[in-house]
C-alpha cells in the first residue's frame, strides 16, 4: 500500500492509525540502494512525504535558520543565506554524492536515516542545531546531539516524523571549519568529517567549541571532552600530543572496509589540528 497525503495533518494522521510504521519516504535514495543490494526487506506500507508543502522550503531569518525536514540538498547547498552564515553546511549538502543524488535526498532523511557516516549531522552538530519532531499528539524539539540512541537508532517514535532543522545564527565573530575525508572527492562515503566552531575571546583564546565528526563512533559524535579540554587555550599553543590522548578519550574507531580504526584516529586529531592552525593564522 502506497500513500501519499499532501498535508502534515494528513500523514501524523496517517502514522496515528497506523498498526505498525510504515516505510517512510522522501527522495528515497538511501532506500533504493539498501533495496539494491538486497539489504532492505519490502515493506507492506509506504508513507511518501514528497508533496508536503510543510516539509519543504527554507527560511533564513536574522537569529535562526529554519529547513524543512524534506528540502533537497541541493537546495539547502544552492540557498544564498545558507552560505553566507551556515557555510559548513553548504559544504556538507554540495558532498552529499553527486547532483542527481543531491536533487533528490533530503536534510531530514539524511539524519533520520541515522548513518554514523552521514555528511550533514557533523554540521548540524557544530550548530548546535535542534530538530523539530512532530505526531498527531503534538510538537517536541531536541538537539540534533540528542536524537540519536546508537548504531541506526534514534528517539523518533513510532508515530512521529522529524518536521524541520533549526539552526541558530553563529555569532558573526565565529571560526567555521569543514572537511570531509574520502577516498575520492566526490561521491565518497567519509571515511571521517569535521566539522568546528570556534568563538575567541579578548586574549585570543577558545571561549566557545562546537564540534561534530562523523565515521569515529556508533553515531555521529560532538566530542565533549577535548571541547572542554579545549576552553581558555590559545589555538597556536595547544600541544599536539595532549590533543591526541584527549581525543582518544572521546573515540575509538573501528576497523572497517572504507577505512582502519587507527587511521581514523591518527586523521581526526590532524582534522583538529588544521582546524586549530586556521583559526590562529587568521
Amino acid at each position: 500500500m502506497w500513500q501519499k497525503p499532501t498535508s502534515l495533518a494528513a500523514a501524523l494522521a496517517l502514522l496515528a492509525e497506523a498498526t505498525s510504521r510504515p516505510c517512510v519516504i522522501a527522495g528515497g535514495t538511501d532506500l533504493m540502494v539498501e533495496r539494491q543490494l538486497g539489504n532492505a526487506a519490502a515493506p507492506d506500507a509506504w508513507l511518501d512525504l514528497s508533496a508536503i508543502p510543510e516539509l519543504q522550503g527554507i527560511d533564513a531569518g536574522a537569529d535562526t535558520l529554519r529547513i524543512g525536514a524534506a528540502t533537497p540538498l541541493r537546495a539547502v547547498a544552492g540557498h544564498s543565506g545558507v552560505q553566507a552564515r551556515w557555510p559548513m553546511l553548504t559544504a556538507s549538502a554540495a558532498l552529499t554524492g553527486a547532483t542527481p543524488i543531491q536533487n533528490r535526498a533530503t536534510l531530514g532523511g539524511n539524519l533520520v536515516n541515522a548513518s554514523p557516516a552521514a555528511d550533514n549531522p557533523p554540521a548540524l552538530l557544530a550548530y548546535g542545531a535542534e530538530l523539530e519532531l512532530a505526531s498527531a499528539r503534538g510538537t517536541r524539539r531536541l538537539p540534533v546531539a540528542e536524537f540519536y540512541t546508537g548504531y541506526r537508532r534514534t528517539v523518533l517514535g513510532a508515530d512521529e516524523l522529524v518536521t524541520a532543522v533549526y539552526l541558530p545564527a553563529p555569532d558573526e565573530k565565529a571560526r567555521q571549519y569543514y572537511r570531509k575525508v574520502g577516498t575520492r572527492q566526490a561521491q565518497a562515503i567519509a571515511k571521517l568529517s569535521l566539522a568546528a566552531l570556534y568563538e575567541l575571546d579578548a586574549a585570543g583564546n577558545i571561549a566557545v567549541v562546537r564540534f561534530g565528526m562523523a565515521s569515529v563512533a556508533p553515531t555521529p559524535t560532538v566530542l565533549p571532552q577535548l571541547a572542554s579540554w579545549l576552553l581558555g587555550q590559545s589555538p597556536s599553543a595547544v600541544d599536539p600530543a595532549a590533543l591526541r590522548k584527549q581525543i582518544s578519550r572521546d573515540i575509538a574507531p573501528i576497523d572497517d572496509i572504507r577505512s582502519t580504526g587507527t587511521y581514523r584516529l591518527q586523521t581526526a586529531a590532524r582534522l583538529i589540528e588544521e582546524s586549530l592552525a586556521g583559526i590562529a593564522n587568521t
